[in-house]
Parts: structure tokens; sequence; C-alpha cells
């Protein structure tokens, strides 16, 4: 498990800008078992290559997108058993760090993995979630 002070910085940087931290697999299934309204969730990452370009790309969404109702973040390594439940939500994509979801009406909708993070830039990671806002929400 991470240390607190390696990831509170990178939790800061989402939640300084409106994302609500899902620390526990109970505040996990309050959010998404609502089945209400358009959530995006990041699985966020002390990853540098792929988590450093996915928050910045995630921040820019709440910019650009009144169809979200809820933006929030569980954080992988160190958040395990929330994560743990909100990789259950996920399904069928395998568990990857990091990660986007976006959730309509309870339904997945969206999920970036991390493979489609890695080598693109933040501006790309958002165009392709503002695709999503744009067909599915």
């Amino acid at each position: 498990m991470y240390p607190e002070e390696m990831c509170a910085p990178m939790r800061e940087d989402l939640t300084s800008v409106g994302f609500i931290a899902l620390r526990t697999p109970e505040a996990v299934s309050e959010l998404l078992d609502k089945k209400q309204g358009t959530v995006l969730v990041m699985v966020n990452s002390v990853c540098g290559c792929a988590a450093g370009n996915a928050r910045p790309a995630v921040k820019m969404t709440t910019q650009f997108s009144p169809k979200v109702d809820t933006f929030a973040t569980v954080f992988a390594g160190q958040d395990i058993d929330a994560t743990a439940k909100a990789r259950e939500y996920m399904a069928p994509f395998p568990p990857s760090s990091p990660s986007i979801a976006v959730f309509k009406g309870g339904k997945l909708v969206h999920c970036i993995e991390r493979h489609h993070i890695e080598g693109r830039s933040a501006e790309m990671i958002a165009d392709n979630l503002k695709d999503c806002f744009d067909n599915f929400c």
C-alpha cells in the first residue's frame, strides 16, 4: 500500500476541482447503486506515465461537461477495498490503473483503460471523454 503522504497530493489534484474521494467500498456502492444521472469515476494511480496525463484529462472534463452529475475517484494502491468495489462495477473490463469509467443511470457506458491512456496526451484523453458524453449522456 502506498503511503498517504505520497498519494494525498494526487488525490487533492482531483478533489480540488470537485471530485469526490471514495475511500471505502460503502461509499462506492452508495454512489453507484443510486443508478441516477451520469457519474465519472477515475481509478487514480501514482503512475507518472499514465496517471500524469489522466488526471489533467479528467480535470478538463469538469470544465466542458455539464452532462456529468458526479465526478468521483478511488485510489489504486491505497484505497484497496474501495478500488476493488469500483472495479466490480467496471466489469467486464479487467483491473486497470489508472482508468476512467462513465456510468449513465447506473450502467457502465464507457471505460478508458490504462492502455488507452499511455502514450496519449491529456487533450486526447479528454477528447475521448467528450465524445463519450456527446454519444451517451
